[in-house]
């Protein structure tokens, strides 16, 4: 074999979390060339890879959108001449890829996403409470079905280092006290910890001088919170329209600590070899979400909810309407885990 193609779209977090399984494959078949096929936006994810890695960036919402659109795609795909396909999405989009690749002789292997398992880990009643597979060891069991086995052994996009500070030192200046990352957003409700409570956390670090605090996010409500908070507690900063992915990522590899929902962020740090101090609410590391390299010991949730998870993706409403999976988190909690377990 000598090229394949890996297809993942989808959300940042998901496409994040094929980077260690991308990266291990490319050390450990240097002569294999490697091509990621994802939403162009999420090209700085893949900059750092070995050299026998390429992206393609497809434009889903453009001239690939729709089935001409895909046809399009498919035709441009084609020209590199893969000899195997590795889909590690398995959705409408890309079985319709697949079928065109297996049309043309060429292998395909899907990823397994374990539904059954994870129906019964978020039914309401009779929960079958089994941690699944993690979804690096279902982008791995691909892989391993093209004949391509690997031994997931990345550390971080920058290798055994950071990223070039100098690329961010006009905007955040020089590191003279502990850096902590909070990132409070999430795509969905039961993934969010109320902000007032996260406040109170805020409040709280930015009284003591030697912690300076990053806010993560995006989008203009997110903006004006956190245009609020820099107001009220000055060691705070929004990155907010200061930089790109691609340098937030730099900035992430010099944080102490990150502090954030089951969100996208979660994986951004950990890609970068930074401890992440993740809250869960409504989902539940069992799902095999949690971050590359992070811990169990290192989540904050409730265990004792019969309720939870009720939800893969946290997009579900509360049944019992007061979201107690989050609101039952104190901030103190969290202030005492970040000063005990991570010395901030």
């Amino acid at each position: 074999m000598k090229r394949i193609l890996i297809i993942r779209f989808s959300a940042i977090g998901d496409v994040a979390m094929t980077v260690p399984i991308v990266h291990s494959l490319a050390v450990q078949y240097p002569d294999l060339e490697i091509t990621m096929l994802s939403r162009e936006a999420l090209r700085p994810i893949f900059k750092e890879m070995p050299s026998n890695v390429r992206f393609i960036g497809a434009d889903l919402k453009g001239k690939h959108h729709g089935i001409s659109g895909l046809n399009k795609l498919f035709s441009e795909l084609a020209a590199h001449k893969f000899d195997a396909v590795a889909d590690f999405h398995n959705v409408l989009r890309t079985q319709y890829l697949d079928l065109r690749f297996r049309l043309k002789g060429v292998k395909v292997a899907k990823i397994d996403k374990g539904r059954t398992g994870k129906r019964k880990l978020v039914r309401r009643t009779n929960k079958v409470f089994v941690r699944q597979k993690s979804l690096f060891q279902r982008y791995t069991d691909v892989l391993e079905t093209l004949g391509l086995p690997i031994s997931a052994n990345f550390d971080s996009i920058f290798g055994k280092g950071k990223g070039d500070f100098s690329q961010i030192q006009d905007v955040v200046g020089l590191k003279q006290e502990k850096w902590l990352g909070i990132a409070p957003f999430a795509l969905h409700k039961g993934k969010i910890y109320p902000m007032d409570k996260m406040e109170q956390v805020i409040a709280h670090f930015s009284k003591d001088p030697r912690v300076r605090i990053f806010l993560f996010g995006g989008g203009q409500h997110e903006q004006v919170i956190f245009d609020d908070l820099v107001a009220k507690y000055p060691s705070v900063m929004s990155m907010i329209g200061k930089l790109n992915m691609e340098k937030e990522l730099i900035l992430m590899s010099y944080l102490d600590l990150m502090l954030s929902m089951d969100s996208s962020n979660m994986h951004l740090a950990s890609l970068v070899n930074t401890p992440v101090l993740s809250i869960w609410g409504a989902t539940h590391p069992y799902a095999g979400f949690l971050g590359w390299k992070q811990l169990p010991i290192n989540t904050i949730q409730i265990e004792d909810l019969t309720c939870r998870p009720c939800s893969v993706y946290g997009q579900k409403p509360c049944y019992r309407k007061d979201y107690a999976c989050l609101n039952q988190i104190a901030p103190t909690t969290i202030i005492d885990r970040i000063e005990r377990d991570f010395s901030l």
